[in-house]
């Protein structure tokens, strides 16, 4: 186990002095991990590369690892969980499946399968415990997305609902399952990138569409917005840039408040590629990717770089304060702040 990887840094424009240290809980397994659900304070679930699957039931003390027999070399991008016992989890690639337990692991029901050669999802996120929506890239032009009202037993194509064809070279990134957030009744954004880059946002559950630009860093397959968070249903925040250039932070974070319509930079960004995001409060954000970890305490706009270890997805408990990080080879690390 590698020792304690601390960092002190103090904002004195903003008056005041904090402690982020990273804590590593696991590591050396033979999977790249970028899914991750935290359901509270005790309950955390992680997916990977390798037909991998983690969880724990005390924080991150101890982890279960678990690999669903028949599907042990699929790249499970991302997980959705709801307690020990229930979780949805996605793979990237093809043939694309989607997988259920309800008893821990124990057992998992394919409740989705695709064998199109072209399928690849992307991400997946929930309004509540019955209502989902997994999204993944073009085929024929045409976003990919599936819904489910019975918390991942079932799911329903309704690609069709979503009107506008996607551009040439246009697709979205998997690389932390973070590129399409659900929040409140009905409201879902998905970003795309590569050669053009929009969010797609939705009002009420996917039945209708509205589309918006992205002026993040885009053009080339490798760029674009690779996590996008919302607080609320106005604020939010997207991240990304290239990521074989992850120590560049040329226009790789963006922020809006009037729900994806409009973008704006902020004063002072991230310290580079960043593939995760994710609000700990309304003014209080983490920004992770393989070139370090940023945070922000000012709604966004300036962030300061508080570790440079790789990672690729961050997230805080549902219900809780419990904030994790992973990578790759199984790492995965708890992330604890305290006020000096």
């Amino acid at each position: 186990m590698k020792k304690i990887i601390w960092c002190l840094i103090f904002l004195p424009l903003l008056g005041f002095g904090q402690t982020y240290e990273l804590t590593p809980l696991t590591g050396g397994t033979n999977t790249s991990l970028r899914g991750m659900s935290i359901v509270s304070d005790k309950v955390a679930w992680v997916s990977g590369s390798n037909g991998s699957i983690g969880k724990t039931i005390d924080g991150g003390t101890t982890w279960e690892w678990i690999m669903p027999a028949g599907y042990e070399t699929l790249d499970f991008r991302d997980i959705e969980a709801f307690d020990a016992d229930r979780a949805v989890i996605v793979n990237a690639g093809a043939p694309a499946f989607i997988l259920l337990t309800k008893d821990g692991g124990k057992t998992w029901t394919e409740t989705y399968k695709n064998v199109d050669s072209a399928i690849f999802l992307d991400g997946m996120d929930f309004w509540d415990e019955q209502t989902g929506m997994t999204f993944g890239d073009p085929i024929k032009d045409k976003m990919q997305l599936l819904r489910t009202k019975d918390g991942g037993a079932t799911w329903t194509d309704v690609s069709d609902n979503l009107k506008a064809k996607m551009a040439s070279g246009e697709a979205s990134f998997a690389a932390s399952g973070s590129t399409i957030k659900a929040v409140g009744k009905g409201k879902v954004w998905i970003a795309s990138g590569g050669a053009v880059s929009n969010i797609y946002f939705s009002n009420n559950y996917g039945y209708t569409w509205k589309v918006f630009k992205c002026p993040i860093l885009q053009g080339e397959s490798s760029t674009g917005p690779f996590s996008i968070a919302f607080f609320d249903k106005n604020k939010g925040v997207v991240v990304g840039g290239n990521y074989l250039k992850d120590k560049e932070n040329t226009n790789n974070v963006l922020l809006t408040n009037d729900g994806g319509q409009s973008w704006k930079k902020p004063l002072k960004p991230v310290s580079g590629f960043r593939s995760g995001v994710t609000y700990i409060n309304s003014k209080f954000l983490l920004a992770t990717g393989t070139s370090g970890t940023d945070v922000s305490k000012d709604g966004g706009l300036n962030w300061y770089n508080i570790s440079s270890s790789s990672f690729n997805v961050v997230q805080k408990a549902k219900k809780g304060k419990l904030i994790l990080l992973a990578g790759n080879k199984g790492e995965i690390y708890k992330l604890t702040i305290a006020a000096k």
